[in-house]
């Protein structure tokens, strides 16, 4: 049995990761068809034979997820960005072939399979688990003791009872640190899909080993996911009915914003089709001024096309990183999407989240009373960190030449399974999640 597992549990993706008998860390490998990989999507994917009386429900998790959704569009639930869901107290449950599931019902399910998944190597369960949590939960009015409290739950489900909390930015510090050569003051920006987290550490060398120190951390519910959000707000939500007018009595009146600012998020997206929101909006059409927008809102959640629109976006995002154009397409049977989408105009759209980033940037170095002529390295980790905008926020501050990024997907799950192995590991829990 292994001391302990470090879990990265993310919005977009999940990392496993022990400690080694070396003295660092190594992550849980799964094979997915020709494919070993260790990063798995954060999804899950339902289905049943509903023209048979009682069939069962079967569920998979991860990429076994997505094969199955891609290759049976429509006739199954596919639930994304689990995490985004956990301190929301909006967030009851869903019902999924008319069964009940909590969040901690989906997350004892997805750790399920990827035990399963994971074979030999998880044949026993760790003695404890090292979890990654971020410093502030995405969502409006996030709550983080009931995400805790969920975790705890589901986590009691899976079977694992000694369960530890560590803000995900120290994590990725530990990972960090191992390059390091001397004594340096470090600053861990990690970007995930629902929240940025920051962490200031002082690590000294003492010639045998390296000694570390947290002095500050601090994080805002701003990532990627609210970047692709701004995506989906300003070219596509038009094309799906956004702004459009409807008749009601001798009234026109335009279609509520709510539909839009919501369900543009991967997460509303993946619950939306039994919804009663959905079904108003359903309603809506019949006497909406422009039906056929409405109609592509209505083929993307019937047809379980939101995972696709996200790999389309997510990629036409990526490309921005190396171009100041790219042009983006999303064409189906029933779908015709094309835009150019320019960077300049992406930048004005995350003006706003970049000086939140920047100001829980702020708060940590206040906290740790510092400035940024006193941080040696900054480390930049997550797919958020290739963001031209953000990495000139980095640079502008503390100068390219303490600029360092890498390993996005495992650094996290790597810094959690060294600290699982410390003799000291209380004091690097987060104090409220204990």
């Amino acid at each position: 049995m292994d001391l302990s597992l470090g879990l990265d549990f993310g919005t977009t993706n999940t990392v496993l990761a022990r400690p080694s008998d070396h003295g660092g860390a190594v992550p849980l490998a799964f094979e997915h068809g020709d494919e070993v990989v260790s990063a798995l999507r954060s999804v899950l994917c339902f289905w049943s034979d509903e023209s048979v009386l009682k069939s069962p429900v079967e569920v998979e998790a991860g990429p076994w997820a997505i094969d199955h959704f891609i290759e049976n569009p429509g006739d199954c639930r596919f639930i994304q960005s689990l995490k985004s869901f956990s301190a929301s107290p909006l967030f009851g449950e869903t019902r999924i072939y008319g069964k009940r599931f909590t969040f901690e019902d989906l997350l004892a399910t997805f750790l399920r399979l990827l035990r399963a998944h994971a074979g030999s190597q998880m044949k026993s369960l760790p003695k404890r688990l090292v979890v990654g949590r971020p410093v502030q939960f995405a969502g409006s009015n996030p709550d983080p003791q009931l995400a805790v409290q969920r975790y705890r739950a589901a986590f009691a489900k899976f079977g694992v009872e000694d369960v530890r909390f560590v803000y995900e930015p120290v994590a990725a510090a530990f990972y960090f640190a191992q390059r390091l050569k001397e004594s340096a003051t470090v600053l861990v920006a990690d970007f995930g899909g629902g929240t940025s987290d920051f962490s200031i550490m002082r690590f000294e060398a003492d010639g045998t080993a390296l000694h570390s120190k947290a002095l500050a951390w601090s994080g805002v519910g701003v990532a990627g996911d609210t970047f692709d959000f701004h995506i989906i707000d300003k070219l596509i939500s038009p094309e799906l009915g956004k702004g459009s007018r409807y008749k009601s009595m001798s009234n026109e009146l335009m279609l509520p914003n709510r539909f839009y600012t919501s369900f543009a998020r991967w997460s509303e997206m993946s619950i939306l089709k039994t919804s009663r929101d959905f079904r108003d909006l359903k309603r809506l059409q019949a006497s909406c001024l422009e039906p056929e927008r409405l109609q592509n809102f209505i083929d993307l959640v019937e047809q379980d096309l939101g995972y696709a629109l996200y790999k389309a976006v997510s990629e036409a995002k990526a490309r921005l990183s190396g171009q100041e154009q790219t042009p983006f397409e999303f064409v189906t049977d029933s779908i015709d999407l094309k835009f150019t989408l320019k960077r300049s105009d992406f930048e004005t759209w995350i003006a706003a989240d970049l000086r939140k980033m920047s100001g829980a940037v702020d708060q940590a170095l206040q906290q740790a009373g510092l400035g940024a002529a006193d941080i040696d390295r900054v480390f930049l980790t997550g797919g958020t960190s290739f963001v031209p905008a953000v990495r000139r926020m980095f640079e502008e501050r503390f100068g390219a030449e303490r600029i360092e990024t890498g390993d996005e997907l495992i650094s996290i799950a790597h810094g959690l399974a060294l600290i699982g192995a410390r003799d000291d590991i209380d004091r690097w829990c987060a104090a409220d999640s204990e």
